[in-house]
């Protein structure tokens, strides 16, 4: 009897934990806030998407997936129904989109209606609205990876075509001319390197003396440029002081000023008088001179006198030069 009694304790105890074990997860699970109805046909795989799925709001959660099945409307179109906060703001502009958590796998509904203003929507369960469905990023890919697929296979022909056995002789051609020309390359630069030890390092050696003479110059020439600073500061100097009022350049135009006056007076008074006199003494001398001349041709002048004059040509007595008597 006593182990009748234990085993219908312990019964009792599992039922009883069973039954709080329901009770907490039906309060756990249980919706909180009104929702409403939203649908969305589309012809997309919704690979991934389970019913009770989350439904976010620009990342928020705003509500969850209650039916995933064909739309009867539209012949091989998947519904989706989803029950949505009624605090969500649903406009006419709101879009959704799949969108997967990490490596999972596991799909949920993304809504977004990209900052548009636009009317809202007006919920009615019994003709619950329709929102449409975007591709995603995967759907996306998986849209363009056809096209990517034709690309891939047209770039893979066209490789084909350029590597045939032609073009390949004509690589292995172009590479062993390419291997030749390096060649000689390597060869010019060690000729190159030679000359310029040979020749280049004496020239650098003078040309750095040479930069050494020059920073001398440069110097010389900087301590001349100071000295004809300081000369110039001293001219200068002179100049002002020589075109100070009174100075020397103001008494050299004073005494200039006064011999220009005393030319004039010599030229106005004293210069004809000597220009006189020197007439004068000019007609002195030549009298002076024809007097030694009658000297030196009749010097018994000088004790009987000149005489009478020899007639002139037409006057009495007159005989020309050479004639006979």
């Amino acid at each position: 009897m006593e182990n009748k009694a234990h085993a219908m304790a312990a019964g009792i105890f599992v039922l009883v934990v069973s039954a709080l074990l329901a009770a907490l997860a039906v309060w756990l699970t249980r919706d909180q806030g009104e929702r409403h109805l939203y649908e969305i046909s589309t012809q997309e795989t919704v690979s991934g998407l389970q019913p009770q799925a989350a439904v976010r709001y620009r990342g928020v959660d705003v509500g969850k997936v209650v039916f995933i099945g064909f739309d009867p409307a539209a012949k091989g179109n998947i519904l989706l129904r989803l029950a949505v906060d009624s605090e969500a703001p649903m406009t006419q502009a709101t879009v959704a989109k799949l969108g997967y958590q990490g490596v999972t796998g596991l799909a949920f509904i993304q809504l977004d209606d990209g900052g548009q203003p636009a009317p809202a929507l007006v919920p009615d369960d019994a003709h619950p609205p329709r929102i449409p469905l975007k591709d995603g990023l995967f759907g996306t890919l998986l849209n363009q990876g056809t096209a990517i697929m034709e690309k891939v296979g047209e770039v893979t022909t066209r490789m084909n075509q350029l590597m045939n056995d032609d073009n390949q002789k004509r690589l292995a051609t172009a590479l062993d001319n390419i291997g030749q020309a390096a060649a000689g390359v390597n060869q010019l630069a060690t000729r190159l390197d030679g000359t310029t030890r040979q020749r280049l390092d004496p020239a650098l050696v003078a040309l750095q003396e040479m930069a050494g003479e020059t920073t001398k110059t440069m110097r010389s020439m900087g301590a001349s440029a100071d000295s004809v600073a300081k000369t110039s500061a001293e001219v200068g100097k002179t100049a002002q002081r020589l075109n100070e009022k009174d100075g020397p350049i103001d008494r050299l135009a004073e005494g200039t000023e006064a011999l220009s006056h005393a030319a004039d007076s010599f030229n106005a008074a004293t210069l004809p008088r000597i220009n006189r006199v020197t007439d004068e003494t000019s007609r002195a001398a030549r009298q002076l001179s024809r007097t030694v001349n009658a000297i030196n041709d009749n010097p018994q002048s000088l004790l009987f006198g000149s005489g009478a004059a020899s007639p002139g040509p037409g006057e009495p007595g007159f005989l020309a030069p050479g004639a006979s008597k």
